[in-house]
């Protein structure tokens, strides 16, 4: 038998290319797709908004954040091999996405990763908009912090996680401050009690 095949072989009947493997390898797949097909969304919608006149606004932690999902994802890639999966936390991540997908529906086309405002737009009130000024945000920080846990890794959550929170952070103030306008456009008059 060719010598490089023997030696594959060898490694793919090993302990370590076992069952948790594998799982670990589509769990972690699904989720680096689900990221790139986000990002895709992302930036067609961050044309188009820019197309009818909005504006990107704070821009510059904006590169930061791109860099920590990067190496949160490439970190995760790293680490998970010989951990079983802990399936309570897998589904708590489930709900997650789920919950993503809401947000994402709920916003449509206005969807993206940057902050944009687009003058005359009013702010969304649909799905979670409804009852948190930043589920999207809330759902961020649960994810970075529970996927580790699926695969065991807490110093990887708890690392991750409070960096992660400091960026959302600075992101929310961003934001904040970027849509103070429209949010003081929106308000109702205040009817005066009697």
């Amino acid at each position: 038998m060719f010598q490089p095949w023997g030696q594959a072989l060898q490694l793919a009947s090993s302990p370590c290319y076992n069952d948790a493997m594998w799982t670990n390898f589509t769990i972690l797949a699904l989720v680096t797709l689900q990221r790139l097909v986000e990002l895709s969304i992302a930036r067609r919608n961050t044309k188009r908004l820019l197309a009818n006149g909005g504006v990107e606004v704070s821009s510059g932690h904006y590169p930061l954040i791109v860099v920590f999902h990067a190496v949160w994802i490439a970190g995760l890639w790293y680490s998970v091999w010989g951990h079983e999966v802990a399936w309570f936390w897998a589904i708590v991540y489930l709900v997650l996405q789920a919950a993503r997908g809401w947000i994402i529906a709920a916003l449509g086309s206005r969807w993206t990763t940057r902050i944009i405002v687009v003058p005359g737009e009013t702010l969304s009130h649909a799905g979670p908009y409804k009852y948190f000024r930043h589920p999207n945000y809330m759902i961020v920080a649960a994810e970075i912090f529970i996927l580790p846990l699926v695969f065991g890794l807490w110093w990887f959550a708890i690392i991750f996680g409070c960096i992660n929170l400091a960026l959302l952070a600075w992101r929310i103030r961003e934001e904040e401050r970027a849509l103070k306008p429209l949010r003081e456009e929106n308000q109702l008059p205040v009817e005066p009690s009697v």
